[in-house]
Parts: structure tokens; C-alpha cells; sequence
């Protein structure tokens, strides 16, 4: 009789900020759960976020949430850590609302709130972010997301911090947003090694 296959020791969600189809940002997050699968322990799921409704308490009732947000909270709740893929809009994450940058709005944010409603679902999860914009490369908006996670209780790793600047050459990604550069993709990896082994460590699981 064969074996059960072992559980895996680290589960990681995978979190958009941008919700276009083409989106590069939603192409490193498709690598990432690429590389996972190369990862013995590690497993990787993606979770759309636009099917959240926009923050509202009045959804709230008796303690429950609407059925898309529940769902939503429950695979957070779940999950060990998360992996954030965000770009710059306005000096901050996610898309765009009011223009200003020190108002953060959008699909994002609104999934960030939705998790901190209570119980906090985010609370002493591990996080990784990452970034494909322009010349700022996104990193004021992993900057601020990372001011964010104080409150929610997120453990960020610090390094290797990923920014991509999107149309620098050689050419990083095709004309679906499919990560295609091997270097970056390599890059990449380090970032999700360093997020496994960092929520291993925080769970006691390895030395």
C-alpha cells in the first residue's frame, strides 16, 4: 500500500493588486506558483480578489460576512504565508481611487480591509512583496503596503527586496503578462525561498 503523501509544511497565497488580465504584476504571481511547485513543502495557490464587494459594514450581519468575502478570509486564515504582487499607483498599492498619494484605494486595499475586519485574518502571517511598474519600479507602493502590514500584524521579509522595472530590456515578459526572462525569474525565486524558509523558521520548523 502506498504512502500518503505528507502534507505540505508551509500553504501560501498569492494576493494581486492589479485586476487586468494582462497585468505583469498577475505574471510574476503565475511564476511564483510555477516555482513552487519546484519547492518540496510549499504550496502555492493564487486567490482573485475582485470578487470582494467594496468595505461596507452594513454587509456585516450578525457576525457573518457576504459569502465571496467568507470564502475570501477563510483560504488567509489558512494560509501561512502570503505573497503580495502590487503596482505603483499614486505612490501607494493597488488601483486607482482619489488622486492623491496619501490615499490608498482600490481592489487591494479593499482586500486588506475585508481580512482586518474581526477576527483579523492576517495576524502573524509571514509576507513577501513584490513589484512590476515603470521607472519607480513600484517601490513606494511596497513601501507604504509594507506600512500597512504594521498594523495588520504581517511579518515582511526584508530581503532580497524584488523591483521591476517593466520596460527595461531584455524583455521580461510576453504580450499576456507570462514572465518570460530567466534571469528575473531566477531573481524571483530567491524571493519565495526566502519567504518559505523564513515562515519555517518562525514556526519552529526548522533550525
Amino acid at each position: 500500500m502506498a504512502e500518503a503523501a505528507a502534507p505540505p509544511l508551509v500553504k501560501m497565497v498569492a494576493l494581486c493588486g492589479s485586476l487586468r488580465k494582462g497585468s505583469c504584476n498577475r505574471g510574476l504571481l503565475r511564476a511564483a506558483v510555477d516555482v513552487a511547485k519546484s519547492i518540496e513543502g510549499l504550496e502555492m495557490e493564487y486567490v482573485e480578489i475582485s470578487p470582494l464587494p467594496f468595505l461596507n459594514t452594513d454587509l456585516e450581519v450578525n457576525g457573518t460576512y457576504p459569502p465571496a468575502v467568507e470564502d475570501f478570509r477563510l483560504k488567509i486564515l489558512v494560509a501561512d504565508a502570503l505573497i503580495f504582487a502590487s503596482p505603483d499607483y499614486n505612490y501607494s498599492v493597488s488601483d486607482k481611487g482619489f488622486n492623491s498619494p496619501f490615499v490608498v484605494q482600490g481592489p487591494l486595499k479593499n482586500a486588506l480591509d475585508w481580512g482586518s475586519r474581526p477576527p483579523n485574518v492576517w495576524a502573524n502571517k509571514t509576507a513577501a512583496v513584490v513589484s512590476a511598474a515603470g521607472g519607480s519600479k513600484g517601490q513606494r507602493s511596497q513601501y507604504h503596503l509594507r506600512q500597512i502590514g504594521v498594523f495588520l500584524d504581517l511579518h515582511f521579509i526584508n530581503k532580497p527586496e524584488f523591483f521591476l522595472n517593466v520596460h527595461q530590456s531584455p524583455r521580461k515578459f510576453d504580450g499576456d503578462g507570462n514572465l518570460i526572462d530567466s534571469s528575473t525569474r531566477e531573481k524571483f525565486k530567491e524571493v519565495v525561498i526566502s519567504l518559505y524558509e523564513f515562515t519555517l523558521r518562525l514556526q519552529g520548523k526548522c533550525t
